[in-house]
């Protein structure tokens, strides 16, 4: 399918057109807000439905063939932070703590991106596997090595003036933190779950975690809208360095992720919604970790950086980009 085609056929899809409502209405300032418990329930919801689906996956999948895809799966959550981190420092002249806190938004996943690339996967008859799943509870763990590269960075600066360090960062806590956050806690036991479960069990809650999937992330995707909306306005604080990181940034993970994801023998649609998970930008695990560990960060510059630059841009370019990508990449 030509570029300009495939890219109308993402802009067009209802999840797509959801996010657009809600962007509007938040430019608009409408008085349309979902409530906070409703926008949680909704999280929870997408999140144990995917991770029961990729369960499901796992139990039919050549575990011993997934090798390769952990192991490349490692090597990004370590190489995307330490990217993201010197690219901030030596180019955009950032200090350490927003430079950890970015390369933790943009080594860890969107959920919302990673939902939107497996439905144009789906869309466009070329799903991806319900494994990938698992790689998007692993990237969670970026989070932990961008605040261990910030607390090594700090040591040495701290080291170098001779002072002391009385708010070191434990890896133990960080690892606790990290197990014990919503997005592995559902991820990972809704795999557990799906993973057990019969076919004659799975028709009996299918209805419920699967028919209703889409038109639970149409919601959730109205409220990333608005969200995005919102910090949008806050781009002052980013500047323009920052609107060039937030669109390249993510263009260049994404294709290296497809390109990789083919190497390694992963399909149109694998190394599609592999590259999509690459090129994503966490705002909603990251943020929490950043507040508690890297007080001294700017939401301003992360969140803003990552909800209102990188999703809306994945969400309309982005992800017809690294589809056409891997198309062509197997043509």
């Amino acid at each position: 399918m030509p570029s300009f085609d495939l890219l109308i056929a993402n802009l067009i899809q209802p999840i797509i057109l959801a996010f657009v409502l809600g962007a509007i209405a938040g430019f608009l300032r409408s008085e349309l807000e979902l409530p906070a418990a409703v926008i949680s329930l909704l999280a929870i919801y997408l999140l144990f439905s995917i991770g029961l689906e990729g369960g499901r996956e796992l139990a039919q999948a050549d575990l011993g063939g997934l090798l390769p895809l952990l192991a490349l799966t490692l090597f990004m959550v370590v190489a995307i932070p330490l990217l993201v981190y010197s690219v901030t420092r030596l180019l955009g002249r950032f200090d350490i703590s927003n430079a950890a806190a970015l390369a933790a938004h943009y080594g860890s996943v969107s959920t919302a991106t990673f939902f939107s690339s497996l439905t144009l996967a789906t869309a466009m008859g070329t799903p991806a596997g319900g494994y990938m799943v698992a790689m998007v509870a692993l990237m969670e763990f970026a989070v932990i090595f961008s605040l261990l590269i910030a607390r090594v960075a700090m040591a040495r600066e701290l080291a170098a003036s001779n002072q002391a360090n009385p708010n070191q960062i434990r890896i133990g806590e960080l690892l606790l933190d990290t197990l014990r956050g919503r997005g592995i806690v559902l991820l990972g036991g809704g795999m557990m779950i799906g993973f057990l479960t019969t076919d004659a069990q799975w028709q009996q809650i299918s209805p419920f975690y699967g028919d209703l999937f889409r038109g639970m992330l149409m919601l959730f995707l109205l409220e990333m809208g608005m969200t995005a909306a919102r910090h949008i306005r806050a781009f002052r604080e980013v500047g323009w360095f920052m609107l060039g990181f937030g669109t390249l940034m993510p263009v260049f993970n994404g294709i290296v992720g497809v390109t990789l994801g083919q190497a390694i023998g992963l399909g149109v649609g694998g190394s599609f919604v592999f590259g999509a998970l690459c090129a994503s930008a966490s705002f909603i695990d990251a943020p929490a970790a950043c507040r508690a560990s890297l007080p001294q960060a700017n939401p301003g510059i992360y969140l803003t950086s990552a909800l209102g630059i990188t999703l809306p841009f994945n969400l309309l370019l982005g992800l017809p980009l690294y589809y056409s990508y891997s198309v062509w990449l197997f043509g």
